[in-house]
């Protein structure tokens, strides 16, 4: 299981808008920058977000991102899932009839499992408490 690049690079961005000024407006070719992410691709990502209610999309000569609510408020599941839709760590638990022993496997039920923890982890956790960690982070 791995995250993909757009769940990667989101997270990324939020975080990066969540350690501006409250309030700032932030060019997305700033986030792309300051991320290493490309532009185009940021930019589909924060539609994603921006529809989701994350972030705000600021039209102008001074446009650009801001959170749409503080960091606090923000869980690392609702980010996630904002750019990749429910998160499954396997075919089988987000289809139980792809599968013609769903509710005998023994396998799905340790993916349940599994998936169920990774998402107590994302959902237990904010936007502001990954910005904090950053920040005891030596350089």
């Amino acid at each position: 299981m791995q995250f993909t690049k757009a769940e990667d690079y989101g997270l990324h961005g939020i975080i990066y808008l969540a350690e501006q000024p409250p309030g700032k407006i932030t060019p997305l070719s700033e986030i792309s920058e300051a991320q290493q992410v490309p532009e185009k691709f940021l930019a589909k990502i924060f539609q994603s977000l921006s529809k989701a209610g994350l972030v705000k999309s600021h039209r102008g000569v001074k446009g650009g991102f801001s959170l749409a609510r503080p960091a606090d408020q923000m869980r690392i599941k609702e980010v996630l899932e904002s750019i990749q839709g429910p998160y499954y760590i396997s075919k089988c638990l987000a289809d139980a009839d792809s599968c013609t022993r769903a509710e005998t496997c023994s396998v799905r039920k340790l993916l349940q499992l599994t998936q169920d923890r990774i998402l107590e982890v994302f959902e237990g956790h904010s936007v502001a408490d990954i910005v904090a960690w950053e920040k005891k982070i030596p350089a």
